[in-house]
């Protein structure tokens, strides 16, 4: 069997240190991207829901998410009608930055598929679309699972 998994996740960490080194005048890091990304596109969105939608632990959403506050790119609100919950906002600053964000997740895609015909861009997007469907699939049915069962063999 093919190890594709190995050469996704070698992808991926590429990915982030393209995207930290083409942001430091930003002073984003490849990780944070993400971030601006999604906090941007759905301003409000709860800590909570911005975990479940990237797939990162809540623990290290909120720590990313105190980095971001402190530089000036979000804000957390918590809600009037439950005090529990952090609704986040993108900042002027993370909105200015938002097109270089942009552009910096093409510039990564068009170089890393640039050897590629049309054909194979079809392809492999299809594949990878199929990959992920199934990948959250897994992840919301593990999520649903009480704690209990999740460690168990």
């Amino acid at each position: 069997m093919i190890a594709f998994m190995k050469y996704i996740n070698i992808t991926y960490r590429c990915g982030v240190q393209y995207r930290g080194e083409q942001l430091i005048d930003y002073d984003l890091g490849g990780i944070e991207s993400v971030y601006i990304l999604h906090i941007c596109n759905h301003p409000g969105l709860t800590q909570d829901a911005l975990a479940k939608n990237i797939f990162i632990n809540k623990s290290n959403v909120t720590r990313k998410l105190a980095v971001l506050e402190e530089n000036g790119y979000v804000e957390r609100r918590t809600r009037e009608d439950d005090k529990r919950v952090a609704e986040v906002y993108p900042t002027q600053k993370a909105l200015d930055a938002l097109p270089k964000v942009r552009q910096v997740f093409h510039q990564w895609n068009e170089y890393i598929t640039e050897d590629f015909t049309d054909e194979e861009k079809e392809l492999l997007d299809s594949l990878l679309r199929r990959i992920t469907e199934k990948a959250k699939r897994y992840a919301g049915k593990s999520a649903a699972k009480p704690e209990k069962e999740q460690t168990q063999p």
